[in-house]
């Protein structure tokens, strides 16, 4: 039921006294539909994420560190003009809809107190943030212009007067009073169509106030039902078709299984989103790339076809020869002019075989002509094996970049981008060169077995070479998937047990193409026995005298050892 109007009533409970008081210190756009408030009150930073996604819009405060960006866009630009250091006083819902206003009080260059608004509308595709000045309506920025074409209800461009958006007539159960209900009850006697006359509820919310309804066609009832939105709690439940929702209250007339409850609505929805939401931003920052490591695959898997073609007919080039040496046998037989003649195959008892001529050449040039052809088909299979060789070394290279952005969190894709930019393939952006992180332990993945041992698992290919040929002792153990792209895995102990092997073998089939696979091969060996060649791509490395296990990684078991 995320973010409905009457889990919008419902969630401000639980925000507005957290926040209402508080200094806005800080803002930042980390992603192009996303925006972070840093408020600070009570000596206590607090960090309101505010997304304007079509697919989940939603505002909630997040523990989740989120990389501000070097260049900001002209929106946070403004927002920092007009909002940096002013006061929150007041957060306000439109009434039930999906519209909720920050109300801050700020100076101005001259001194003067002004009153302004910063709108949040989570109206799906049409959400949008809006900063416009309380005192005369007229809109100063918002993070989404909207052409006028593209939207002839309202204008949302600076200096347009602001104004609602289109909304659906509709009740505010909140407001009702006995006689209105009881008038409206008459009127539509059946608990659906009742239900249907109210605003901000989504379709789980109609069933369940129909379910009620059904029970109890009383005003006690609709009482009941609206009063579980003043005392939010925070439920994540699952439906049949196994799609996780989170709710403020706990549905009783809904097929649904309670699979985590939480006093706090505002931590259940950092973790409900966490995985979503990082998966959404992974997408944004990653769009460009993997735009190019796509390209990359389709090239490269069209090529290796090609050359695997070309091998083949330069394997089974025997033929040319054959036609030319029965060309020189009867040669005699061969008149000029002629653009084919049948010939008695001695390689196969003498039976016909039809060779085509060019009737501008001579029979012995046509004959030379088939030896030539031949010689420089054999002459080729040489190259093209060692084509094909680098065509499939570089796409487990673009397949291990791939499962790097499968696998990454948002932070981890500047550093993929930076690899591509050094493999000549992504041009940098003079305009937004940034200062390259060196990369140290904290970057990478960290887990802690049963037994206490530690395994850390790189991210990308540099982070790769770095675990495994910079940072890891050479008596530990190095796992990685057998035949595919994967990450490094390092368990730093030199003496490990067979349940220690097996985890760590899980965690590397977890961070690899195999994840979602069962029986996944995993090789492990000393880090001693592991090289990288001279001129290798980045993550790719030699090794011998490994053993290997065959393991199914299990999502919940391998991130529940993350630390």
């Amino acid at each position: 039921m995320a973010f409905d109007g009457l889990f919008i009533h419902s969630f401000l409970k639980n925000l507005s006294p957290t926040l209402i008081g508080g200094k806005l210190t800080k803002i930042y756009q980390p992603f192009e539909q996303d925006l972070v408030l840093n408020f600070r009150k009570v000596r206590k930073n607090q960090r309101l994420l505010i997304s304007a996604n079509a697919q989940n819009p939603r505002f909630y405060i997040t523990t989740e560190t989120i990389t501000n960006p070097d260049v900001a866009p002209t929106f946070v630009m403004v927002l920092r003009k007009y909002l940096e250091g002013s006061i929150l006083q007041e957060i306000k819902q439109v009434d039930v809809e999906r519209i909720v206003n920050f109300h801050f009080s700020n100076r101005n260059e001259l001194g003067d107190e002004m009153q302004l608004i910063l709108s949040v509308e989570l109206m799906g595709r049409h959400s949008n943030v809006i900063l416009y000045n309380a005192d005369d309506n007229k809109i100063i920025d918002l993070l989404k212009r909207i052409n006028p074409d593209e939207n002839r209800a309202r204008l949302l461009l600076p200096h347009a007067s602001y104004e609602l958006p289109p909304l659906l007539p509709g009740l505010n159960g909140f407001n009702l009073s006995l006689d209105q209900f009881n008038n409206l009850k008459t009127k539509y006697p059946e608990p659906m169509d009742f239900v249907k006359q109210f605003n901000g509820l989504d379709g789980d919310d109609k069933k369940e106030f129909a379910g009620y309804l059904e029970d109890d066609f009383t005003y006690s009832s609709l009482q009941t039902f609206f009063n579980q939105f003043n005392r939010p709690k925070g439920y994540i439940l699952q439906t049949t078709k196994h799609k996780d929702r989170v709710y403020t209250y706990l549905p009783y007339h809904l097929e649904l299984n309670l699979i985590y409850s939480n006093d706090d609505i505002n931590k259940t929805l950092d973790d409900f989103y966490h995985e979503q939401a990082n998966r959404e931003w992974v997408k944004q920052k990653s769009k460009k790339i993997e735009n190019i490591v796509n390209n990359e695959l389709k090239k490269l898997k069209k090529k290796i076809i090609k050359l695997r073609k070309q091998l083949d007919q330069a394997e089974n080039s025997e033929g040319y020869r054959i036609k030319g040496e029965l060309l020189n046998a009867y040669l005699h037989e061969v008149k000029p002019g002629m653009e084919s003649i049948d010939l008695p195959n001695y390689y196969k008892n003498n039976q016909p075989l039809k060779i085509k001529l060019d009737p501008a050449l001579s029979p012995a040039r046509n004959a030379q002509k088939y030896f030539t052809r031949y010689q420089k088909l054999r002459n080729s299979i040489k190259h093209v094996n060692e084509q094909i060789k680098l065509a499939n070394e570089n796409l487990d290279y673009f397949e291990s970049i791939q499962t790097a952005i499968d696998n990454a969190d948002p932070q981890d894709i500047d550093a993929i981008s930076d690899e591509l930019i050094n493999q000549g393939y992504l041009k940098e952006q003079t305009h937004n060169r940034r200062r390259k992180k060196k990369i140290s332990e904290k970057n990478l993945n960290t887990f802690k077995l049963n037994d206490g041992k530690k395994v850390l698992v790189g991210k990308n290919n540099y982070q790769n070479d770095w675990l495994t040929l910079k940072k890891s002792d050479k008596r530990d153990y190095w796992f990685h998937v057998k035949n595919m792209p994967g990450s490094h895995v390092i368990l730093q102990d030199s003496n490990p047990s067979d349940e220690d092997i097996k985890e760590a073998a899980e965690i590397a089939a977890y961070f690899s193409k195999g994840k979602t696979s069962s029986h996944v091969p995993v090789d492990y060996v000393q880090v001693k026995r592991i090289k990288k060649p001279n001129g290798a791509k980045p993550g790719f490395v030699i090794y011998t005298g490994q053993n290997s296990i065959e393991v199914t990684p299990d999502e919940q078991d391998v991130l529940s050892k993350k630390i």
